[in-house]
């Protein structure tokens, strides 16, 4: 049967050129509320790209872009922000030598009004947003199990917890939709389980979640449906189990010889 649902986040026919090169050629998708959805792909398939164009960061050549049914096409990042579009990135973008609370207090910028003059004389704005920010990023630290790391510094946290920390700055923004970069980029296997069931937990909280990631046990084991690329182009889309026993997708991703089923052990 049809998923008779709207798309939370919509891709039609989405293309990116940089020059004579098609980083991604006429990609659909949806993504459903309250879903893991995931995208993988070889190295150079274009995942990062086209979700760089699905978050404002690149303007797609051709091709829509959707949010709650608006069109949203060559929104900019900022935009984005306000309408509670979160993601993270590949590379670690926290503030090292800052704590865990002001990582995330951070991330609340975006709903507070303050300026440096405010921030300077510490009106009482300033005051206000700084409060502000403070029990909401206690909260999200309360929510997911990581209060207790608050007033350490994040550079001293390992670096699966460090990933942690900066999905907890994305939450400040109250997204409608999270979308993860490689999380698990760098993760040895304990750190990635961890995070996988951080995720899930995330999940059931509520979240819209789509992850691009190259580790394809945590794909298997964790996303409701997932997006298949290729030199730019999508090969496939569907659940892990469907994604396991296609052809196409066994000899773009997997490789000759590489049993599929293997990666959901």
């Amino acid at each position: 049967m049809a998923d008779k649902r709207k798309p939370l986040l919509e891709a039609k026919g989405i293309c990116k050129y940089f020059g004579g090169l098609k980083a991604v050629e006429e990609v659909d998708m949806q993504i459903m509320q309250g879903e893991i959805f995931g995208i993988i792909g070889p190295n150079g398939a274009g995942k990062t790209t086209f979700f760089n164009v699905c978050t404002g960061i690149y303007p797609p050549t051709k091709g829509k872009i959707f949010f709650e049914g608006e069109d949203i096409t060559g929104i900019s990042p900022e935009k984005a922000a306000q309408k509670r579009i979160a993601r993270t990135f590949q590379n670690l973008q926290l503030f090292k030598f800052m704590t865990v609370l002001d990582n995330v207090k951070i991330g609340c910028h975006i709903k507070t009004s303050s300026n440096l003059f405010d921030a300077i004389v510490h009106t009482k704005k300033y005051r206000r947003d700084e409060e502000y920010a403070i029990e909401k990023s206690l909260d999200i630290l309360r929510s997911i199990d990581l209060y207790e790391y608050r007033d350490t510094m994040a550079g001293n946290l390992s670096y699966g917890m460090q990933r942690k920390v900066e999905i907890a700055r994305a939450l400040a923004l109250d997204p409608k939709i999270l979308l993860l970069d490689e999380p698990a980029a760098g993760m040895n296997p304990p750190e990635t389980r961890s995070l996988m069931e951080f995720i899930k937990m995330l999940n059931k909280e509520g979240y819209t979640i789509t992850v691009i990631e190259h580790d394809m046990k945590f794909v298997m084991n964790s996303c409701d449906r997932i997006l298949v690329l290729n030199f730019g182009e999508k090969i496939f889309e569907g659940t892990p189990d469907e994604v396991k026993v296609n052809k196409e997708v066994q000899s773009a991703y997997f490789g000759r010889g590489l049993v599929a089923g293997e990666a959901l052990k």
